[in-house]
Order: C-alpha cells, then sequence, then structure tokens
C-alpha cells in the first residue's frame, strides 16, 4: 500500500498529527496524501477543507507540541512511532487496503516480517480449548510461526504464554504503556522483554469498547491465517474471522461439541466455509499451502504536483450516486460516470464535508 520511505523528525510530526486529526480516519487520510503529496501539505489544507464542510466542526490536528511530546514519552518508555511508509512496519499489515497510518511498536520489530499465525478465541475459554490454544501455538512457534493475538484472557494468553520462546506479537486496543488486562501485568512484560507489542492507539490512551474491532483488523492483518479455537455466537473472534476473511487470509476453525455454547461459533465458521483443523498439523499444512508474495508499494503516493481540484459537477455526480449501503467504489464511480482514482478523490472531499463515509476494503456510502 505505503512505499518504503524513511520520514525526517519534523515529517513524522506531521503524519501522526494528520493521523490524529478528529474526522479523519485511515482511508482519508491516504486520499490526502495522495492530493497533497505530503502529510504536511495536507495539514495546511484542513482549513480550506474546513470552509467546504457541511459539517460545522472544524478539523483541528493536534499541535505540534503535543506529538512531539507523545514521541519523547514513546522512546523513554523504549518503544516507537511508526508510520505505515517506515521500512519497519509489518509488510503483511503494510498491504492492507488501507493499512493504519501510524502503529506504536515495543519489542523486536522483527517478529512481525517472520512468518506469522493469529489464534484467538473466548476469554471463558473451557480447560480444553486452554489446553488446545497452548498445544497449537506451541507447536506452530517450533515449526517457524510466530503467533499473533490480542493479549485477552482465555484462548489469546495460553497461545502468547506458549510461543514466547518462539516469537509472539500482542496487539492492544489501548497504549502500548497500558495493561490491560491487568491479570496479564506478567504476560504484559515477558512479552515486552521476549517478543513485540503493537498498538494503534496514543501512549497513555486507555481502550474502551470501540477500540477492539480496529484492533482484531491489526491481528488479522498481520497473519497469513487465523486459527480460532473456541468462540461463542457473539464473540468479538468472529469479528477477527469476518475481517480476515475480507483482508484474504485463511480462516480456520476448531469444532467443538454442539452442546457447548463456547463451541457454538467456531462450529457456524465451518459452516460457513471456514477451514475445519483438529491440529497443530492440520494448521500447517493449510499455512504451507498458502503463498507469501512481496508486498506490492504504491510507488507514486508521494511524487510530483498536488492534484488538482475536481470539477463542482463531478462531485455532485459522486454525491448523487452513493447509497445508504455501502457500495464498492468501482460501482459508484461508473454509475457517476468517473474513473475510481476519480471517485476515490471525491469521496475524500465528500467524506470531509460530511456527506459521505468511506469504509476500509474499497467500500463507500452516504454518511447518515
Amino acid at each position: 500500500m505505503t512505499p518504503a520511505r524513511p520520514l525526517s523528525d519534523v515529517e513524522r510530526i506531521d503524519w501522526v498529527r494528520l493521523a490524529r486529526t478528529p474526522n479523519i480516519g485511515p482511508v482519508t487520510f491516504f486520499q490526502l496524501l495522495r492530493k497533497f503529496k505530503s502529510a504536511s501539505a495536507a495539514l495546511d489544507a484542513l482549513p480550506e477543507l474546513t470552509r467546504k464542510s457541511r459539517r460545522g466542526k472544524e478539523l483541528v490536528p493536534p499541535a505540534a507540541e503535543e506529538i512531539a511530546k507523545e514521541l519523547d514519552l514513546t522512546r523513554k518508555y523504549g518503544a516507537q512511532i511508526l508510520a505505515s511508509c517506515d521500512p519497519e512496519y509489518p509488510p503483511l499489515l503494510k498491504a492492507l487496503d488501507p493499512p493504519p497510518p501510524v502503529l506504536t511498536a515495543l519489542g523486536k520489530m522483527d517478529l512481525a516480517a517472520e512468518p506469522t499465525v493469529a489464534i484467538v478465541g473466548a476469554r471463558n475459554a473451557s480447560a480444553a480449548g486452554r489446553k488446545l490454544a497452548r498445544d497449537i501455538s506451541a507447536a506452530l512457534g517450533k515449526a517457524g510461526f510466530v503467533t499473533v493475538s490480542g493479549l485477552a484472557l482465555g484462548i489469546d494468553g495460553e497461545a502468547h504464554a506458549a510461543s514466547l520462546a518462539t516469537g509472539t506479537v500482542a496487539v492492544l486496543g489501548g497504549a502500548v504503556d497500558h495493561v490491560y488486562p491487568p491479570q496479564h501485568e506478567r504476560l504484559y512484560a515477558e512479552i515486552a522483554a521476549k517478543g513485540l507489542i503493537l498498538s494503534e492507539s496514543p501512549f497513555g490512551y486507555r481502550a474502551k469498547a470501540q477500540d477492539f474491532p480496529r484492533r482484531n483488523r491489526i491481528i488479522t492483518g498481520l497473519s497469513r491465517g487465523v486459527v480460532v479455537v473456541e468462540a461463542a455466537e457473539r464473540s468479538g473472534s468472529l469479528i477477527s474471522a469476518r475481517m480476515a476473511g475480507e483482508q484474504g487470509r485463511e480462516v480456520m476453525a476448531m469444532p467443538g461439541s454442539p452442546l457447548d455454547p463456547r463451541s457454538s461459533g467456531t462450529n457456524r465458521l465451518i459452516r460457513q466455509g471456514a477451514t475445519l483443523v483438529r491440529h497443530a498439523d492440520d494448521i500447517l499444512e493449510v499455512l504451507e499451502s498458502l503463498p507469501f508474495s512481496n508486498v506490492a508499494t504504491n510507488g507514486d503516493l508521494f511524487e510530483g504536483a498536488p492534484e488538482p481540484d475536481l470539477p463542482q459537477d463531478l462531485l455532485t455526480r459522486i454525491e448523487h450516486a452513493l447509497s445508504p449501503h455501502p457500495m464498492p467504489i468501482d460501482e459508484i464511480a461508473r454509475a457517476a460516470g468517473a474513473t475510481p482514482a476519480q471517485c476515490a478523490a471525491a469521496l475524500m472531499e465528500l467524506e470531509l464535508s460530511g456527506s459521505a463515509t468511506t469504509l476500509p476494503g474499497g467500500l463507500a456510502c452516504r454518511a447518515i
């Protein structure tokens, strides 16, 4: 998605300021970069974009001093803030459309570039589910795979603990300095020392419920495949499985008793087409069949002159083509008589004005 391009300290501050600006999500962030060719130029354009906005709210980025302080606190903690254009940024995550513009990393960054597999499941896992998570995580580690999970109670914690020696990555909903749940304080310290901790949240931030879907998207985006060990019908692990499918990742599920509600979600995933796996050998067979291609980059993201403003009649046609339900950008462009590139640029302006909502996966809809 993003070309490898190391940032200077000033550029990094601008990049993080733009990423942290309210109402600018990852999709809009990269559209702004494509239009203005740098985070600095996009920040300079925000007052004019605010003037056009129908939201009645000013697009105010955090102060440069605030971000500089965050960078300093992060470094003192032993962590680093990565932009998605940094060479060290996880390659599989970089391939998402769009990737998280900013990640904070604590620990061994090279683990995110190794072959990876996510292991997720129920917080109130059964004893059998916990043992399965430990066994498959340890076996996959010995086979050369790094385990990715979310540091939650239950399956996540078992998978992390069993793979400390071979490589584990914990993705947090809150900041890298926020240990959640508190019961995993010791496990957190061990992962920080031996593995890798990642977060999309600003340093010092405490997680809220709405942050965990974003965390789950990073877990699956980091991984070649996702294994769901136990999950109830309304489990967050099922959200992870759906996201993994949308990202083109292999979804695997371990079957369980139809009498155990903690297996109802995994059994349903299998009925819907997830690969049934019984143990680590089944998972390895699936993983070893997957291609591991190099991540393509968009080399013109930062190059050339800023793109000209779109004609008002084109913006109007694209706005009229929007549906209340998310639709592929290609379909919206076809209905409006525009190219996909013109449509993507127009949607950025329409989102900032409050008329459209863009979503990961190349979808957009009318703002509600």
